[in-house]
């Protein structure tokens, strides 16, 4: 049964992964690190139910198995297919929002300590406004200061919520870009609200056509 589940896994993560290529036409472009087998933590822009479904489209494929989005166990820990899906084909690390910041930020340390690289949208929720970045939620100052020498990627995800439009059920297609920045570190002495500043700053640098103020 295992092994079925397996190959049906891997199966539907090809699938998905060609689709999302598809409709978006989605590329890595990793501007300030390479593609890596690292552990890393990949925070990004958060603006749409799709987001990590791109990042973790333009992994490799064994980036993608040691790779587990942070997702809302609302959404995916359903009966059928979508808990199939959110557990056997992203392995996603499901959330329980009810449970506060502090659950969370224990699963996460778990995974970390586990080994397991994270994907991660610390604004906390999706950004439909017109500010280009919601203000950081401290989780991931946390996580940094705890896992030195994990690194802590930016990520800005272009155009997605054009694709995926709240309220939609079906995407746009559209052409879509992940790029990764420098990974960033907690530095000796820097405050929590430092840290978070400097990686707003980094993801914003990301963004086209925009410079960060």
């Amino acid at each position: 049964m295992a092994m079925i589940r397996t190959v049906a896994a891997r199966a539907v993560a090809r699938l998905i992964a060609g689709f999302a290529r598809l409709v978006t036409g989605v590329v890595g472009d990793w501007r300030g690190c390479p593609p890596a087998l690292n552990q890393r933590v990949y925070f990004a822009n958060h603006s749409s139910h799709g987001d990590f479904v791109l990042i973790w489209t333009v992994l490799s494929v064994r980036a993608r198995r040691q790779t587990r989005p942070v997702a809302a166990a609302d959404y995916w820990n359903v009966p059928g297919l979508r808990r199939f899906i959110g557990a056997h084909v992203f392995n996603a690390l499901l959330i329980d929002r009810k449970a506060g910041g502090g659950s969370a930020i224990a699963a996460m340390a778990d995974a970390l300590t586990q080994g397991d690289s994270l994907i991660i949208f610390p604004e906390g929720t999706r950004n439909t406004g017109t500010t280009p970045l919601l203000p950081l939620r401290p989780g991931i100052h946390h996580l940094a200061r705890a896992w030195p020498a994990v690194e802590f990627v930016p990520v800005w995800i272009d155009n997605i919520a054009r694709v995926m439009p709240k309220g939609e059920l079906l995407p746009v297609p559209l052409l879509c870009s992940v790029i990764f920045g420098e990974p960033i570190a907690l530095a000796p002495d820097e405050t929590r609200e430092e840290f978070l500043r400097r990686a707003s700053q980094a993801l914003l640098q990301l963004k086209p056509g925009e410079e960060p103020s």
